[in-house]
């Protein structure tokens, strides 16, 4: 038999860190569109930007409790995927060009969000210990 070792120990308690860390930093984009806080928002706000701030604060929040993980993950990846089609591409092909990296970068971790859950420290976890 295999004995775990320190990172088959920690893997599940770090998925975990990265989801929290990950929504903490959401949560900025839906708190700058709505409130302006802590700094304005840089253009009008638009009925699709309404939209998008929406989904980024309901998603936030429930990833940021571990609830639902896997769904709501799948959701805003295709949402800063759009975003990125959306709103950099057009910009130029490369994202340190176009602006788009964040996007990009939340887009892939919210999808390995999806396929992998929200680890050890989450609320669909305690879920299912019952």
């Amino acid at each position: 038999m295999r004995r775990e070792t320190f990172a088959d120990e920690w893997r599940p308690r770090i998925l975990s860190v990265l989801r929290i860390v990950t929504a903490l930093l959401l949560l900025q984009h839906p708190l700058v569109k709505f409130f302006s806080f802590p700094v304005p928002f840089p253009i009008p706000m638009t009925p699709l930007l309404d939209v998008a701030g929406s989904i980024e604060l309901v998603g936030a929040v429930l990833l940021l409790l571990g609830l639902f993980t896997r769904p709501v993950a799948f959701i805003l990846s295709g949402e800063m995927a759009v975003a990125y089609f959306m709103g950099h591409a057009s910009h130029g092909f490369y994202p340190i060009a176009n602006g788009g990296n964040v996007a990009v970068l939340y887009c892939f971790i919210f999808l390995y969000l999806a396929v992998a859950g929200g680890g050890a420290w989450s609320l669909d976890a305690a879920r299912s210990r019952r």
